[in-house]
């Protein structure tokens, strides 16, 4: 709600003769340009821009604190440089307003480095209340819901969003430089499929038919492999109308690909090389912290074998699991599941016995190949699939596949999902005829990849919740 006292001084900078909603303003440096070239730049004139975040009043000089696009900076005003009618000005100033300011580049008996103020020029007169004191917004769910007042008030957040950012660059040049194409696939979809997910369901009023919000976009850019792109990926906003915690946002971004003659241990190579290389131009290291322990992303990286690794910590054989006999160890060991059948059951068993002990970027390989429908079978053992997923300080951060390409193989996998989904497991995709006729023209040997970037912003700017890399997360409404 507008603040009383500040639409008062609005009109009397209108009654002024001053504009205090302007259409733009000639900004030749930044904060950080400044402060970091204070050498080259001293005693020349500059203009900043930028946010009032601090006042202070010492006799005839005003010091006024301003944060623009890349830190703070410091303003002088003397009354006997800038004269009585911008004085004027100055008093109508409050805390949030973006202003202009033209002068010197100089530096304080207090060694700030500072601007000596020559001319000052309102560029948003702020009507809302912020803070009185530029401490921090320590409300969580407020810092959430208003991400704009957390920007302004805790500026340190922008640089998880700075991070994020070049992480897609790095991400796209990276696919770009090893000549993959990247497409835009639909968003709504008639038939959503690609992962164990529920969907967000929408219409079509022009096609009078249902409608999902995508939960994967990898039977599309199958589609793309079958008709002749070798290489391809997508940067994708992906929708799971599933819990929101710190760890799972029902919108959420992630990159997949996918590779023509390739196989999952091709995708290992590719995955290890792309993420050692962006932590090292992040950094300038293979090693960061983590929440206070040290994370290495030195080449290569670690491989433990899912099945195996479960049996050994379990005494559990998991890889020809039945349904009764997943019932069971579900009762066996106070497993929390809503559906207790094999997948969901093995799941819960990796979640509790394997998932904590991982740290370290690590490859778990070759899953049950019930938990796997769009997967090869391991060669040599029919058991397993040829799939791993990539974990990260205890996260997964990538789920990579041989993918299946048998579309006999691929029909059964579909009927199996479809009995599943009559049994009420609502998370098993539907059957998806348009994709196995394009599978039945014939798909070459593909690896595919599905990677977290929501996840991997969160390690690498040392948070444990997607909410402060995300911009705007889902929050409950305000009542």
């Amino acid at each position: 709600m507008a603040d009383e006292f500040k639409i008062e001084k609005k009109k009397r900078l209108e009654e002024k003769g001053i504009n205090p909603y302007p259409y733009s303003f000639l900004q030749s440096h930044h904060s950080a340009e400044i402060i970091s070239e204070f050498a080259k730049l001293k005693g020349n004139e500059v203009s900043v821009a930028g946010r009032i975040i601090r006042f202070r009043e010492m006799g005839s000089l005003h010091f006024i604190d301003i944060l623009d696009g890349e830190g703070k900076i410091q303003l002088l005003v003397r009354k006997d440089v800038i004269g009585d009618n911008a004085m004027e000005i100055i008093r109508l100033l409050d805390f949030g307003d973006i202003i202009g300011a033209k002068g010197s580049v100089i530096k304080t008996k207090k060694g700030e480095i500072s601007i000596e103020v020559k001319a000052v020029e309102v560029l948003s007169k702020s009507l809302g209340t912020l803070p009185e004191k530029f401490h921090g917004l320590k409300d969580v769910e407020l810092r959430y819901r208003k991400r704009h007042l957390d920007l302004i008030i805790n500026p340190h957040v922008r640089e998880f969003f700075r991070t994020r950012a070049k992480i897609l660059k790095y991400a796209r040049d990276f696919l770009d430089g090893h000549g993959y194409v990247e497409f835009e696939t639909p968003v709504l979809q008639q038939i959503y499929g690609g992962a164990f997910a529920k969907p967000f369901k929408t219409h079509y009023n022009a096609l009078d038919t249902s409608a999902y919000l995508r939960i994967s976009d990898e039977l599309y850019l199958k589609r793309l492999i079958i008709g002749g792109f070798e290489k391809v990926y997508e940067v994708s906003k992906d929708f799971r109308n599933e819990d929101i915690d710190s760890t799972h946002n029902p919108e959420f971004t992630q990159i997949e690909m996918y590779e023509a003659y390739k196989d999952y241990n091709d995708y290992m190579e590719l995955l290890e090389e792309m993420v050692s290389g962006l932590v090292k131009s992040l950094f300038g290291s293979h090693e960061i912290e983590f929440q206070g322990k040290k994370l290495s992303f030195k080449r290569p990286f670690k491989r433990i074998y899912w099945v195996k690794e479960l049996e050994k910590r379990t005494g559990i054989d998991v890889s020809l699991l039945t349904d009764n006999e997943a019932e069971a160890i579900a009762e066996k060991e106070a497993l929390k599941v809503q559906i207790k059948n094999s997948y969901h059951i093995a799941d819960a068993l990796f979640d509790k016995y394997i998932k904590p002990g991982l740290f370290d970027p690590v490859f778990v390989v070759d899953f049950p190949a019930y938990m796997c429908p769009l997967t090869k079978d391991k060669r040599g053992d029919v058991r397993l699939s040829e799939r791993f997923e990539f974990f990260v300080a205890g996260y997964e951060e990538a789920n990579c596949y041989s993918e299946l390409t048998n579309p006999i193989e691929q029909r059964r996998k579909f009927e199996e999902q479809e009995s599943e989904r009559i049994k009420g497991d609502y998370e098993a995709p539907p059957y998806d005829r348009d994709f196995l006729e394009a599978m039945e023209l014939g798909m070459p040997p593909t690896a595919g990849l599905g990677m977290a970037i929501d996840r991997l912003a969160m390690i690498l700017t040392n948070n444990t919740s997607l909410k402060e890399v995300i911009a705007f997360p889902a929050v409950r409404p305000e009542k």
